[in-house]
């Protein structure tokens, strides 16, 4: 028999009702002015040095959801406060009610939920990104009900919510899922700069425990193995009132990262890293004090950067088991790879240490410890240039092919089936030349920057503010590595 906790009261009576409707939010002139910033390459070039790997950006965006969870103030240091993600969550934060101080020097971020006076964050900053989802995990947990806006981010495929909607009403939440359409004019940036009518759909989850007391100890099964899914219903379940058992459920590091921040706060979370998750609820959670770990996807991506260009960086910090399969796939390539001490790799491409071209290599994504799929656009961008033919196979995301197009305008030969590529490299080198590309999502734009370090010529990138997403000053990091990349602001008549 579950044993009887004690619960925040409410902040507003228990109700399943849609929100009063805001106007349609037209697209501003400043999202105009974010699709306009430009990266100019001027290429070949080969990099040299040190670069630092700034937090994990999905790890800081969890946690920082996660301190909805508790009592006083959350210390977070390590957070990548540069990225238009983390400054998002933290509007959603403040949407709600929370306190915010932080630190850019030191990368510190203390937050106080204590104010928390709303169960709705702003739908606004909701449209933004995936990770802005989260927050209805905590809401439920501690306040018993929750409005939030469907999740926005990349479009690089399905990723319904389905699981998290499923997982709530297994710890005992009643939840709907309400849209509102409406019409509207929106300006599409594109070569004709056309503006068409559109058909908008203003989706919201609204949840709220059904039994009018708060969440119960449940069991549930992920069809797959979501992190967002599982890191989500990992915090509903850390105040739930008994025992909740999560199976199937994600490996990530990420995930392991969430858990050590749920126990110093005083949860009970029993093995993260494996694929059941057992939590016993918590009627209150305290603040506590975490490190955000090095991003690893910024780290492979840097080391696919020093594979693609031939060159010879180190960096750090970094955690070599979080990168296994990357690190196996470049030592196939022909990359030789040095662990100089705890934290820190070195990455060498150049030909004195290669003694040939580097070779191609197959890849399928899948979740981890798998090959990343945030990974996969990068890597890409070096198996073209890479001797032979190689396959890419992406399973985790059905759309998430969309750089090959713009590779291709380089002069790649890729050609796709589905959602596997078969990608044709270079005997000798990279023969891709500069030329006027548009990134239309995170990882698909660091990969277009990637080929543009070794394109002949001059390769311009618009639509670098999907970049500035996950990638905290990339264009200063490859700057001090010696590469030739500035970035600029045209005005909207020049696009």
């Amino acid at each position: 028999m579950a044993t009887s906790l004690c619960y925040a009261k409410p902040l507003k009576p228990f109700s399943l009702r849609l929100p009063q409707t805001q106007n349609p939010q037209i697209p501003t002139q400043t999202t105009q002015i974010r699709e306009a910033e430009t990266l100019t390459i001027t290429g070949p070039t080969q990099l040299s040095g040190h670069v630092p790997i700034s937090g994990s950006k999905n790890s800081s965006l969890c946690l920082l959801a996660a301190t909805l969870l508790c009592s006083n103030s959350c210390l977070l240091h390590n957070v990548p406060t540069g990225l238009s993600d983390t400054k998002a969550m933290l509007s959603i934060l403040r949407s709600l009610g929370a306190k915010i101080e932080f630190n850019e020097r030191n990368k510190e971020i203390l937050v106080n939920t204590d104010g928390v006076g709303r169960v709705e964050p702003c739908l606004e900053e909701m449209r933004k990104i995936r990770g802005g989802f989260f927050v209805i995990g905590p809401l439920l947990a501690r306040f018993g009900e929750a409005v939030v806006g469907l999740p926005g981010g990349c479009d690089i495929g399905e990723r319904p919510v389905d699981l998290y909607v499923r997982g709530l009403r297994a710890l005992g939440a009643a939840v709907e899922i309400s849209y509102v359409f409406f019409s509207a004019f929106l300006p599409i940036l594109s070569q004709d700069s056309a503006i068409r009518q559109e058909k908008v759909g203003d989706g919201r989850v609204l949840a709220h425990s059904a039994n009018g007391k708060g969440l119960v100890g449940g069991s549930f099964h992920l069809d797959f193995p979501s992190v967002g899914a599982t890191e989500t219903l990992m915090m509903a379940a850390s105040m739930a009132d008994g025992v909740t058992v999560l199976s199937n459920v994600a490996k990530e590091p990420e995930v392991i990262d969430l858990a050590r921040f749920l126990n110093d706060s005083g949860a009970c979370v029993y093995g993260a890293g494996s694929d059941k998750l057992l939590i016993k609820g918590k009627c209150q959670l305290r603040g506590c004090e975490c490190y955000v770990p090095p991003d690893r996807i910024e780290a492979g991506t840097f080391m696919l950067a020093a594979a693609i260009t031939r060159s010879l960086i180190s960096i750090s910090p970094v955690t070599p088991s979080h990168l296994s399969c990357l690190i196996d796939k470049l030592k196939i390539a022909g990359c030789k790879i040095t662990r100089c001490n705890n934290d820190t790799l070195e990455v060498s491409a150049i030909p004195e240490n290669v003694c040939e071209n580097l070779r191609g290599f197959n890849v399928r994504t899948s979740p981890f410890p798998g090959f990343p799929t945030d990974l996969q656009p990068p890597t890409m961008a070096l198996l073209t240039t890479c001797s032979g033919s190689s396959i890419v196979e992406e399973s985790v995301f059905d759309r998430r092919l969309g750089h090959v197009r713009e590779l291709q305008k380089l002069g790649a030969k890729i050609q796709v089936c589905g959602s596997t590529a078969l990608v044709f490299g270079r005997e000798t080198r990279s023969a891709l030349h500069g030329s006027q590309l548009r990134a239309a999502d995170l990882r698909g734009g660091v990969a277009l920057v990637l080929a543009g370090l070794v394109a002949e010529g001059t390769t311009q990138i618009s639509g670098i503010g999907h970049i500035g997403r996950g990638y905290e000053n990339l264009d200063t990091k490859l700057q001090f590595l010696g590469a030739d990349i500035k970035r600029s602001i045209a005005m909207a008549s020049q696009l």
